[in-house]
C-alpha cells in the first residue's frame, strides 16, 4: 500500500537495447530500445541474447522516479492505448556503443520536453503488466487535484465612465481627440 503523503517513489529499471545491422551504407548499426527490466541490478552493456547479427544488451540500469506532482501525466499515460516508459538517450560519438541512456520517465509531458531539444533521442518503450500496475497503484493512492475554478468578474460596469478620454494637456473641451501642439507666445 502506498502512503498518500508520499512525495515520490523509485524503482530501478534495466534498459534493453537491440543492435541490428544498418540498412544503408552510412549506418553500420541500427540501435533501438526494446524493453525495460523492473528491479534490475547494475549493468554496463551486458550481452543478453544473440540471434545472428541482432544482439540485445542490458545497457544500463536507471532509476524511474514517480513524483506526486506529476500524477495527472501518469494517468494520461495509463489511459493511452499502450502505456509506455520514455527513455532519453544521448549520442556518444567516440564510444562504442554510440548511445548513452540518461533518463527514464513515465510522464509523457517530460518525454515531450526532452524530445523538443535537438540533443536528445527519446524512445517509447511499452510497459509490462507489472509496471503498469505499480504506476497505477501510485496514481490511485494520490489525492485527486482540486478542480480549476474560473474567477468571475465583478458586476461593475466600466463602460459608462469616460475618465481620461483624450489628452489632459488640451484645454478645449470641444475636441478631446486633437493632438497637443506647442503653445506660441
Amino acid at each position: 500500500m502506498i502512503d498518500p503523503d508520499t512525495r515520490k517513489i523509485d524503482m530501478p529499471l534495466g534498459i534493453v537495447m537491440r543492435r541490428t545491422p544498418g540498412v544503408t551504407r552510412w549506418a553500420k548499426w541500427a540501435w533501438r530500445a526494446v524493453a525495460v527490466l523492473p528491479g534490475a541490478g547494475p549493468a554496463n552493456w551486458t550481452e543478453l541474447r544473440r540471434e545472428g547479427d541482432a544482439v540485445e544488451y542490458h545497457a544500463a540500469t536507471l532509476t524511474l522516479t514517480l513524483w506526486r506532482d506529476e500524477v495527472e501525466a501518469y494517468r494520461i499515460n495509463l489511459s493511452d492505448g499502450v502505456p509506455s516508459i520514455y527513455l532519453v538517450l544521448r549520442e556518444e560519438l567516440e564510444n562504442d556503443p554510440p548511445l548513452d541512456p540518461v533518463l527514464v520517465t513515465a510522464s509523457p509531458y517530460e518525454g515531450q520536453d526532452y524530445a523538443d531539444t535537438a540533443e536528445d533521442i527519446v524512445e517509447k518503450i511499452p510497459m509490462s503488466a507489472g509496471l503498469i500496475a505499480w504506476v497505477d497503484a501510485f496514481a490511485r493512492a494520490m489525492p485527486e487535484p482540486e478542480p480549476f475554478k474560473k474567477r468571475k468578474r465583478d458586476k461593475k460596469r466600466i463602460d459608462l465612465v469616460e475618465d481620461g478620454k483624450g489628452d489632459a494637456r488640451i484645454r478645449q473641451a470641444s475636441d478631446v481627440y486633437r493632438a497637443p501642439t506647442r503653445r506660441r507666445q
